[in-house]
């Protein structure tokens, strides 16, 4: 087994942004490894998974440590999610591994990652409201449909844990902090990933050199990212990461490059006014003494 220096230094610039922001790692991973590394993108997804169920535990832990994770939300979203999750590497794995099949997965991967990255811009213009006091009422058919929606995605496609579950808990719950939905999410998605790993090691696919690249690289930096994860200078970052996500996105549905060089001019556009409103705005995250909600079935 060959490790991939590069490969390992992408890595850790990814987790270190995944443990930053809350974004999924295949909303990051899986586009560097088929664009810059030309992994196919079976294995990039199949690959990226496993690495994902190293490189977010540790993560959760410091969540898990500063009391933002909702373990009862984190329990109807499983729910939903794990067996979604192996449906849907089931459906990769009907779709085969032929250069026909790849590119059908690739269209796919890419209309996931302009829907996650839709979803990722939309967020930053909900309206902020502050933290209430009193317990969150738990929806259980909305919060387990969530967990199907995420889970058969991410086992698709790997993309959807750190952008579409997180943005649908928004809509459901937007007076909870930033830092409680990163926490929340990234604890569901231990399960998930579990899950959708067991079905990527049922159904083939994996390349042993790329995945362990991958957690070498991006297991520390996780780490480290999510130390930082509570300050206000992520709410900056995550429009431009949402912009490469779009990007990558476009490039997979096929976008000639001329068009993708202006698309890229009006994202970082939008990203730059995102980011500077993000800036201007007091958020609901912001004020350290507001009381946590608590959470009842």
């Amino acid at each position: 087994m060959h490790l991939n220096f590069a490969l390992i230094m992408g890595s850790v610039v990814v987790g270190f942004l995944v443990g930053l922001t809350g974004m999924g790692g295949g909303a990051l991973m899986t586009p560097m490894l088929v664009l810059i590394f030309g992994v196919t993108p079976s294995a990039a997804i199949s690959s990226d998974l496993i690495a994902a169920l190293f490189m977010k535990p540790l993560g959760v832990a410091v969540h898990w440590h500063r009391k933002t994770i909702q373990p009862k939300l984190v329990r109807y979203l499983c729910y939903g999610s794990v067996p979604a999750a192996i449906l849907g590497t089931y459906v990769m794995h009907r779709l085969g591994s032929t250069k026909s099949a790849e590119k059908h997965l690739e269209l796919i991967l890419g209309l996931a990652l302009i829907v996650g990255a839709a979803a990722m811009v939309g967020r930053a213009f909900f309206p902020t409201r502050k933290v209430v006091n009193g317990p969150l009422k738990i929806n259980r058919p909305v919060i387990i449909t969530v967990g199907v929606i995420g889970g058969f995605m991410v086992g698709l496609t790997s993309v959807g844990a750190g952008s579409l579950i997180i943005v649908m808990l928004l809509l459901i719950y937007p007076h909870i902090r930033t830092d409680q939905l990163v926490g929340t999410d990234l604890a569901q998605s231990i399960p998930l990933t579990a899950a959708a790993t067991l079905g990527t090691l049922m159904f083939g696919h994996v390349q042993l050199a790329v995945t362990a690249s991958i957690i070498i690289g991006s297991v520390p930096a996780v780490v480290a990212g999510s130390l930082l994860s509570s300050r206000a200078f992520t709410k900056t970052l995550r429009p431009f990461l949402g912009g490469v996500a779009l990007l990558s996105g476009l490039k997979y549905v096929g976008l000639p490059m001329d068009a993708l060089g202006v698309s890229a001019v009006i994202i970082l556009a939008v990203a730059t006014v995102i980011a500077v409103r993000s800036t201007n705005v007091a958020t609901f995250d912001a004020p350290a003494i507001l009381p946590e909600p608590a959470l009842e079935s």
